[in-house]
């Protein structure tokens, strides 16, 4: 038997073989990278659409809120009664008079204005020989201060401890009534100090200027 030549014919065959085994692992090296790289961007896709969900539900979130403020802020509108006058409150004491033209949740407009004035007067007695001083309430309308602002105000809405609609039978709607009957331009003479009418719960003396027969003394302050 001629085992020379088989010996030879089998290293011929594995010389032959080993090309193609070499092959296959590479083959089967790629198929394991591109797997990976394939593993690698089906995580990328997941973070990605996790962080475009997040962005959306804080999109959505966002848009909910200011959607509930302008919903509050309208509600809080409606009981504004465009015919009459508003009294704010503030939680400095303060108080203004005049008409509401716009709420929300940041601030108040407030146009036609007024506000209250208090005053000591001094009388004396010949008979007790004695003096007493009683307050004079007047109802300022804005625009003659030193300052001379407009007759429009803005308002912190976080000022605001609360407001209310007044009736026109109050002594304060007659007597802005009065004074914008007097004043239909809204137009004031800042050099004319006093325009005030009496009451009867106060010693207000009316002023021969300007009276307005109203139950609350308006002044013009200058």
């Amino acid at each position: 038997m001629d085992f020379t030549n088989r010996s030879s014919q089998q290293m011929s065959d594995a010389a032959t073989m080993s090309p193609q085994s070499n092959m296959g692992k590479i083959k089967t090296n790629q198929t394991n990278k591109s797997s990976d790289k394939n593993d690698k961007n089906k995580v990328l896709n997941i973070i990605s659409i996790i962080f475009g969900i997040a962005v959306v539900i804080l999109v959505v979130a966002l848009l909910v809120y200011i959607a509930l403020s302008n919903s509050s802020s309208n509600s809080e509108s409606s009981y504004i009664y465009k015919n009459k006058l508003q009294a704010v409150f503030l939680n400095t004491g303060q108080v203004y008079f005049g008409n509401i033209q716009k709420i929300n949740s940041s601030y108040f407009v407030l146009t036609n204005i007024f506000y209250l004035q208090t005053n000591s007067s001094s009388s004396s007695s010949t008979t007790s020989k004695s003096s007493t001083s009683s307050p004079s309430v007047s109802l300022v309308k804005l625009g003659c201060e030193l300052h001379a602002p407009y007759d429009r105000m803005v308002i912190n809405a976080s000022q605001v401890t609360f407001w209310e609609n007044l009736k026109s039978s109050g002594k304060v709607s007659q007597a802005v009534a009065a004074f914008n009957k007097a004043h239909p331009n809204g137009q004031q003479t800042c050099s004319n100090q006093t325009s005030s009418a009496p009451t009867s719960s106060s010693s207000v003396q009316p002023s021969t200027q300007n009276s307005a027969n109203a139950p609350v003394s308006t002044t013009k302050k200058g």
